[in-house]
């Protein structure tokens, strides 16, 4: 399966975070962070003191980019079974020099260990660039509420909010 979307970032993008490989539902709806049980978007929103959570693609794009935020994957293309990191096999890792080349990237975040992992096995060589593991927002890592999400989070990143 190819990775069906691209990369959100821009040249003042000062951070980007890595997950792995879009959801089932993610796929279906064209963009990161589809399933409704996952947290992602309701921590950016506390993370960055955003007044609403984003609900469309326009809105998750705007929160972004508004906080200099680049958001991607690090699997190009795999094998992967539903939603399932676990199942993930046959991994080709994403480019990331273009979003390093064109923005501000100053650090990268893993948004869960299989993300890391993958980015230390597949791009740190290539890239050079540390990476900082981050407590996954998916509703498999089910042991972190959204409050010590954003504790973890928070004491990681340094998000300088956009007012």
């Amino acid at each position: 399966m190819i990775h069906p979307f691209e990369a959100v970032f821009d040249r003042y993008s000062s951070m980007l975070i890595l997950g792995t490989f879009p959801s089932e539902k993610s796929r279906k709806d064209g963009f990161f962070y589809g399933h409704p049980q996952n947290r992602f978007w309701k921590l950016i929103t506390l993370l960055t003191k955003s007044k609403k959570i984003p609900e469309s693609i326009e809105e998750k794009i705007e929160i972004l980019l508004k906080n200099n935020i680049a958001l991607w994957d690090v699997i190009h293309s795999c094998d992967i079974k539903g939603s399932s990191d676990a199942s993930i096999t046959n991994v080709v890792p994403n480019d990331l020099s273009k979003i390093l080349k064109c923005s501000n990237i100053q650090q990268i975040y893993a948004n869960g260990e299989k993300a890391y992992r993958i980015y230390m096995k597949y791009c740190y060589k290539n890239i050079g660039k540390d990476i900082i593991k981050l407590p996954s927002t998916s509703p498999a890592n089910a042991s972190y509420s959204l409050a010590k999400l954003k504790d973890e989070w928070e004491e990681k990143m340094s998000i300088t909010t956009a007012q």
